[in-house]
């Protein structure tokens, strides 16, 4: 894989202004991450890069840009990003997990059957919109459905901040080239959604060569796990598109503006509450609640702007913070355990 020059591959003034005259390394973009190495491209080609001392891949992701010794292929120094994308890992301590970073539209995937779910969506586009991202929602197996625009007013209701939505067969070519707007030369594209949904299909017609699918479940919609790894792919318009695999738990964390950007609508009433800490319950003067009395707001979608604050709020939480908080709340309990033993 080979490019003419660094802007095709998304090179900019961000990083440009990064470099020191006296520079002699190479600036590459990573395309793919092992467990110690990462392959990096630049205008001779790709390169294979070995990680210094104190800098591990999982401190990396696709789409970085990095400087490298040309002598020893090793990375040297990794660009400040101009985007990031991160969700919050697994597990009960949490963490940011990057994504991909560097990227300039996330076309979010589902698919016109059982697997269109509103509330996965709005996590997507809060994780896209707290990256500043624009964010395009696509509708996959389109030519399978009984009626797709009924599927694509529901994705555009989502959120009035969407760039677009776009419901197509992936298999189809002309098809493919109504997302030919975001795909410019030197743009760089992330692709995410569950598995099963047609990532993969949809990548391999947009850069022409084979990707690794598997078909869904037929009594539920869903896919099994085909893309392990996160990799990009030029197209022959020179845009570059990043793969990631399919998302079984998609948390947030610091992603407050992000979800206020998805319930933009919300997040404006809130603005006019009589009270500035008004919680949108009993207070007097709620803008929002006159708003779902009003039949404005829809009640499920005011709870569903509530669990992703609360959420993100208690992920944001310093682990020190968790701990205290969950040993009061231990003592609560314990209090309460005593108090119904003696009576």
């Amino acid at each position: 894989m080979t490019s003419t020059s660094l802007a095709d591959l998304g090179w900019s003034a961000h990083f440009a202004d990064q470099l020191d005259d006296s520079d002699r390394l190479t600036p590459l973009r990573l395309f793919e991450i092992q467990r110690d190495r990462a392959t990096g491209i630049g205008p001779e080609g790709s390169v294979v890069l070995t990680y210094p001392e104190g800098l591990s891949a999982g401190r990396t992701v696709v789409g970085d840009w990095v400087l490298a010794d040309p002598e020893t292929a090793r990375i040297v120094r990794v660009l400040d990003r101009r985007t990031e994308i991160a969700r919050r890992a697994a597990g009960r301590e949490g963490g940011r997990q990057l994504i991909a970073a560097n990227i300039d539209t996330l076309f979010v995937v589902t698919s016109c059957n059982a697997d269109f779910n509103p509330p996965r969506l709005e996590r997507y586009l809060a994780l896209a919109f707290d990256a500043n991202l624009s964010a395009v929602i696509v509708l996959t197996k389109a030519d399978t459905a009984e009626d797709a625009e009924d599927y694509a007013a529901r994705a555009r209701a989502v959120s009035p901040r969407i760039a677009g939505v776009v419901a197509l067969d992936s298999r189809d070519p002309a098809e493919l080239a109504r997302l030919a707007p975001w795909l410019g030369r030197g743009r760089t594209v992330a692709f995410v959604g569950s598995s099963g949904v047609g990532k993969s299909t949809l990548i391999a017609g947009l850069v022409g060569q084979q990707i690794a699918t598997q078909d869904i479940r037929e009594n539920d919609a869903k896919g099994r796990h085909t893309t392990t790894a996160r990799t990009v792919y030029r197209t022959p318009q020179s845009a570059l598109v990043i793969d990631t695999p399919g998302m079984r738990e998609l948390g947030i964390q610091d992603a407050a503006e992000g979800v206020d950007a998805v319930f933009e609508d919300i997040a404006e009433l809130a603005l006019t509450c009589r009270f500035s800490d008004c919680a949108h319950e009993t207070e007097p003067g709620c803008a929002i609640r006159r708003a779902v009395q009003d039949g404005r707001v829809a009640p499920e979608r005011l709870e569903r702007w509530r669990k992703l604050q609360r959420e993100d709020a208690m992920a944001s939480e310093a682990p020190y913070e968790r701990r205290r908080r969950e040993r009061a709340f231990g003592r609560v309990v314990k209090d309460a355990v005593d108090v119904k033993r003696r009576t």
